[in-house]
């Protein structure tokens, strides 16, 4: 009987062995599907620790100063751009195949550029003109609106300076003065009504 129960034991961890080595593996496996399914392992300490110490460089009001940055570099690039036009216009001289032609062309456009300059010289100072007086009349224009708004901030001052003291007025035993604060009650309904 000894011999007998022993081969049974044997044979009971045998099977164990077998079905362990089983549920071991098929654990395993649900490991690995679980690891794939979530993206693999997990952090490492340290990549964990500096995860949030890392500067990921997001700052709205840089991002907004550098995109102000390149929209003017781009609009000061169109404007050199086209000032290189404009010149290489005014200097292009005109050109005529025959050499009689050529000779007569070049002193007239000696002229012509003399004019130009003329025309130039004066039109930059009627621009300038133009420019200097819609300063001046841009200025004229704020003084008076900053004077108008210190006249109506010097006359409400005068109107709440003369409405404390009706509010602060007292009766000779030292009451306040009702007729004020009632008046002053009715005004402020009348004005909210309307």
């Amino acid at each position: 009987m000894k011999n007998r129960s022993m081969k049974d034991h044997e044979v009971k961890e045998n099977v164990n062995e077998a079905s362990g080595s089983i549920y071991r593996s098929n654990k395993f496996n649900k490991m690995k599907k679980n690891k794939r399914r979530l993206g693999g392992g997990g952090l490492s300490l340290e990549a964990f620790s500096n995860a949030k110490t890392k500067n990921n460089n997001y700052n709205p009001a840089m991002i907004k100063k550098k995109r102000e940055f390149y929209k003017n570099a781009k609009y000061v690039s169109k404007y050199k751009k086209l000032k290189q036009q404009s010149e290489k216009d005014d200097l292009l001289p005109n050109v005529q195949p025959s050499e009689q032609g050529q000779n007569e062309s070049q002193s007239a456009g000696l002229k012509n550029n003399k004019n130009k300059n003329k025309k130039r010289s004066n039109s930059l100072e009627e621009l300038y003109a133009k420019k200097h007086a819609d300063r001046l009349k841009a200025l004229s224009e704020r003084e008076a609106c900053i004077k108008i708004r210190e006249e109506e901030r010097q006359r409400a001052e005068a109107r709440r300076k003369a409405s404390r003291e009706k509010m602060f007025k007292k009766t000779q035993r030292g009451q306040p003065v009702m007729k004020y604060r009632i008046e002053h009650l009715l005004e402020t309904i009348q004005g909210s009504t309307s």
